[in-house]
């Protein structure tokens, strides 16, 4: 599992990441929000340090959770019952009181990925080209090589790939993957065309069609 650790003390980061290291995690540290921004999308976990050096833990999770629906467990020294309700309502998946011993925290991140698993449907696979998605176990492969996709991506990429020839319109796509959440953007469904054309090696992987939507790519 790719873990980001969002940590303003490069010290605890390098500890933590150690430790992580040696129960199986692949951990990658930013020092600051908006670092932790700019790379989110190439993780499958963050753990958010709520005391950072340029802005508050919380802001980044309301801006991370504008875009993207990856597993947030914040640590922070704030212990009250109204912090951690809070950070519960910008987003976080989970709260952790420091200090927390490594194995709860270990715990803690299984746990929430098992909740974020998405529940398992029946369908027969989709493929165009190089291109194959499993509705079944949700899983993306390009050239046989497995393309990690958040749940929001491969929604989206599912809908495109069960009409591979169709133009999808943004009314479309939201309908079918946001279920009209009137909170939406459309800056975020270019956010998620944009990152899923960067997990899939191409930008012409989804062809943008100006004025109408989005439709697969050759």
């Amino acid at each position: 599992m790719r873990v980001l650790l969002v940590e303003g003390d490069e010290t605890a980061a390098d500890g933590l990441r150690r430790e992580l290291g040696r129960h199986g995690f692949v951990v990658d540290a930013a020092g600051s929000g908006a670092a932790a921004m700019e790379s989110v999308h190439e993780f499958e976990l963050l753990l958010l340090d709520l005391e950072l050096p340029d802005l508050d833990g919380l802001e980044v999770c309301r801006r991370i959770r504008a875009h993207c629906d990856i597993p947030i467990i914040a640590t922070s020294e704030r212990d009250t019952e109204v912090d951690r309700v809070i950070g519960l309502r910008a987003g976080l998946d989970d709260y952790v009181v420091k200090p927390v011993g490594l194995q709860e925290l270990v715990a803690r991140m299984h746990a929430v990925m098992r909740r974020m698993r998405p529940r398992r449907v029946p369908g027969q696979l989709l493929a165009h080209g190089n291109l194959v998605i499993s509705p079944r176990t949700r899983e993306v492969r390009v050239d046989d090589r497995l393309v990690f996709v958040t749940r929001k991506e491969f929604d989206l990429l599912a809908l495109l790939a069960s009409e591979p020839g169709a133009v999808f319109s943004r009314e479309r796509i939201v309908a079918a993957v946001w279920k009209d959440d009137s909170s939406l953007t459309s800056r975020t469904i270019d956010t998620h065309i944009s990152t899923l054309r960067n997990k899939l090696g191409s930008r012409s992987s989804i062809i943008t069609v100006r004025g109408v939507g989005f439709r697969l790519g050759p």
